[in-house]
């Protein structure tokens, strides 16, 4: 075969090989390696063009855009770009869909120590990477555009370099900041001069197709170290951050996060005792080490969260790193027993949300003691002074009272809640939903008394004979309140919630309807909620509801309700009080569509904890609606 031949063979293999050498080389490191070895915490998008297009056939997404809501759309986008949009282009002199579009690889926003001790005079470093691969001059014209307008603003900007990487470097104003930090004026402290306030000051370059942006020369230094070969470790050689990665980030999530909890408490109480020991403070501080130490914060190393999606649904998975050897305070509470927390068969089907945790309340008492009395005796006392005060009040009648004996030690380790949709065609309604709270206890009537002591305590109550009526053999106990404004209503209006003892629990609920249906289905069961296909074919995702803590939520009917009361209210209508000023101008919900059109992008959502020796799990899981 003759060279003549062969040479175009060749030349076309080392083209492509030196296009691959140059892809190698070209591709960005993933934020765990580019971040400096301090970091406290980040949040990171792996792949933005994965992100983008998942998000344009996600539920949420479609459902904005159908043809169906664009009436509401048009004008809430309106108000939007009119608020925010506008000015924002007005003030850079550019358009943000410029900007919008330059996220393609990873898009990273992280904290550091950044030298900080936690005063205010060394603040926490802030970085945002940001990978526009294919649209690098996109971005090298938007930095150009920006550097343009600051410069010629009269604004000054120097250059430092590091590791060969030149980095912008520009000096921030007060009006810079204000939109989002509105400036605070320094502290004074009793006979001493007040600290000059430091300037703000913004690093940034662009290293290929990464944005690099941060607010120190500490925090760029270490990642232009790393992009360019060095040696400097990131927060991938943190041996707590290596030992979560394989089981919390594997599987490429959308998007994860990452909170460094031994450098944040570390040095949270660092800060405390250097100012525990400044004798010029006249005021003594509260401890913030005995306040981690007595909540068991301490013990908390670190917590990530991943989500995922597939065709199946989404899934949100978040992991507290406490280790079992070294668990108190609050992460011993959180780590629930692994019990059965599946729904009980007397909870209807017709329940739009329910909750069960496994928490065992005695021993959660005794563990909140122990919290109070590290953190502060004077309130460990306190809290007994008015338990005692009730056990007084209450032995006015029963000499015998004891509220520890008669509720605290009396509850079992069982709280079930679940709710319905509202029952009126109002915002009210719509806020107050029936809903029933359960509560395992070994003697019902104990408990009753006890909560009928410390509402009266509260509150003048009816005699028993008036606030106690019998319903197939059970006691319901009227526990009134102090009369309350409704929403909508400027006139003060009673209030009250009752109480029963039924099949092991104790039921409060502000609705009788509720209260009379759980009563009645210890001889008439109803249609269960467990019986729900979509509810047995999820648990898998959550893995299963069998470690102390389960939850659901029916989003297609408890939207359903909220849609009719939203579309058929109007802007003169007072209850649209409970929505921020700006919203009620911005969402017209008149030209919301009749729901029917939109319900098949909403489905259910569940969620489950467990724990083991490493740490506390939840997760969550939303299957894609069978209409999609």
């Amino acid at each position: 075969m003759s060279s003549k031949i062969l040479r175009p063979f060749f030349f076309a293999v080392f083209t492509a090989s030196f296009a691959l050498a140059a892809s190698a080389r070209a591709a960005i490191a993933p934020a765990e390696n580019l971040l400096p070895a301090d970091t406290l915490a980040f949040i990171t998008v792996p792949d933005c063009a994965a992100l983008r297009a998942s998000t344009k056939t996600s539920p949420q997404l479609m459902f904005w855009n159908d043809p169906a809501m664009k009436p509401f759309h048009d004008k809430f986008m309106a108000k939007f770009n009119e608020k925010f949009i506008a000015s924002f282009e007005k003030d850079l002199g550019l358009k943000v869909d410029d900007f919008l579009a330059l996220p393609q690889g990873q898009l990273t926003l992280g904290a550091t120590v950044n030298g900080s001790n936690g005063h205010d005079d060394v603040p926490p470093g802030v970085v945002l990477l940001l990978d526009a691969k294919g649209k690098s001059d996109l971005l090298k014209t938007n930095l150009a555009a920006l550097v343009k307008k600051w410069t010629d603003a009269g604004r000054t900007l120097r250059t430092e370099d590091f590791h060969g990487i030149k980095f912008s470097v520009l000096t921030l104003n007060t009006n810079d900041l204000e939109a989002i930090f509105p400036h605070k004026p320094p502290m004074l402290e009793m006979g001493k001069e007040p600290k000059p306030e430091k300037a703000n000051e913004l690093y940034f370059t662009q290293f290929e197709s990464l944005l690099v942006v941060g607010n120190s020369a500490k925090v760029v230094e270490p990642i232009a170290a790393h992009l360019t070969g060095g040696s400097t470790p990131a927060i991938a050689d943190d041996a707590v951050f290596a030992a979560d990665k394989p089981g919390q980030f594997g599987g490429s999530p959308l998007y994860f996060g990452w909170f460094n909890g031994s450098k944040f408490f570390t040095m949270i109480a660092d800060a405390s005792a250097d100012e525990s020991s400044d004798p010029d403070h006249l005021v003594p501080r509260m401890e913030v080490v005995k306040v981690i130490g007595a909540t068991g914060l301490g013990g908390l190393k670190s917590v990530g969260f991943a989500v995922r999606e597939t065709s199946e649904g989404w899934t949100f998975a978040m992991h507290l790193n406490a280790p079992e050897s070294s668990r108190s305070g609050l992460m011993k509470i959180l780590a629930l027993p692994a019990k059965d927390a599946n729904v009980p068969a007397f909870v209807p089907a017709d329940a739009v949300k329910f909750s069960r945790v496994r928490l065992d309340v005695k021993a959660t008492w005794a563990e909140l003691l122990k919290m109070i009395a590290g953190i502060s005796p004077q309130g460990l006392a306190g809290l007994n002074s008015g338990i005692d005060m009730a056990n007084t009040f209450g032995q006015m009648k029963n000499p015998s009272f004891d509220l520890r004996t008669a509720l605290i030690n009396n509850l079992g380790d069982d709280l079930v809640s679940y709710g319905k949709n509202p029952t009126g065609d109002t915002l009210a309604a719509l806020a107050n939903p029936p809903s029933l709270l359960l509560l395992s206890v070994a003697k019902p009537e104990e408990a009753i008394t006890a909560i009928t002591t410390l509402a009266a305590m509260l509150q003048p109550q009816d005699d028993a004979a008036k606030s106690t009526r019998e319903f197939l053999g059970k006691k319901i106990y009227t526990i009134a309140q102090r009369p309350a404004r409704k929403l909508g209503s400027d006139t003060p209006e009673p209030q009250a919630f009752y109480v029963a003892a039924s099949g092991g629990y104790l039921a409060i609920s502000a609705d009788t309807g509720m209260l009379e249906e759980f009563i009645r289905s210890a001889d008439k069961p109803p249609k269960p909620l467990r019986d729900n296909a979509r509810i047995s074919d999820s648990l898998s995702h959550v893995g299963g509801a069998g470690g102390g803590m389960f939850g659901f939520q029916n989003q297609r009917e408890t939207l359903r309700q909220s849609f009719k009361i939203l579309k058929n209210s109007t802007q003169a209508d007072t209850t649209l009080q409970m929505f921020p000023a700006a919203y009620r101008e911005w969402a017209d919900f008149t030209l919301l569509p009749d729901y029917e059109k939109v319900q098949k992008y909403f489905d259910i959502s569940i969620y489950a904890a467990s724990a083991n020796s490493d740490g506390i799990t939840v997760k969550a899981y939303s299957p894609r609606p069978p209409g999609l």
